[in-house]
């Protein structure tokens, strides 16, 4: 098991569009145990490459517990996956709020405006090509982590009025002031 320490809030990877992923790329099994690790360290439901300072197209999402605990009496439809080189085809339905967090932003939460439904291309961990389509919550978190490859943060969601409330705490975290469980790594 390897923890990596999560970037921070600040640091430019976090703002670059991610550079696909080759079917070669070294030591790709390892990096993505090792991003599961760091994710359920941090107790997330989703890591993308830039959040461990990697500018690649690559997120893990396992959304089992997070079904589990919003609504412990139907049966677990949540899922464990890996999305290399993803492209996002389609967005539809209504928008719906949800709060959101983010790793990368510890102790900040928003209301944030998504599409109930999404139909993505990518490539698993074996590089086979999938579509397949996901509704609410799996949408949210997939939307969520596609974002972070797209160098968009969840924070650029919200109303303009939200960011001005929140721009000490993100100038907190971009400078190591804040107190997390996780290992973070901060911009310099």
């Amino acid at each position: 098991m390897s923890v990596l320490p999560i970037v921070a809030y600040g640091d430019a990877v976090l703002r670059k569009t991610c550079k696909k992923i080759e079917k070669d790329y070294p030591d790709l099994d390892n990096l993505i145990q090792n991003m599961f690790d760091t994710m359920y360290h941090a107790e997330g439901v989703g890591l993308a490459a830039p959040q461990i300072g990697l500018s690649l197209r690559l997120f893990v999402i396992d959304t089992i517990q997070l079904v589990d605990e919003k609504d412990n009496e139907s049966p677990n439809t949540g899922f464990k996956k890996v999305f290399i080189n993803p492209e996002i085809l389609e967005e539809s339905g209504k928008e719906w709020a949800y709060e959101e967090g983010c790793l990368s932003i510890p102790k900040v939460r928003e209301i944030v405006h998504r599409k109930e439904h999404i139909k993505i291309r990518y490539f698993d961990e074996n590089f086979t090509e999938h579509t397949d389509e996901f509704t609410d919550i799996h949408a949210r978190v997939i939307q969520h982590e596609y974002d972070h490859i797209e160098g968009i943060l969840f924070t650029d969601h919200i109303s303009v009025i939200k960011k001005r409330l929140l721009k000490g705490k993100l100038d907190k975290i971009s400078k190591g002031k804040v107190k997390i469980h996780y290992r973070m790594r901060f911009p310099s």
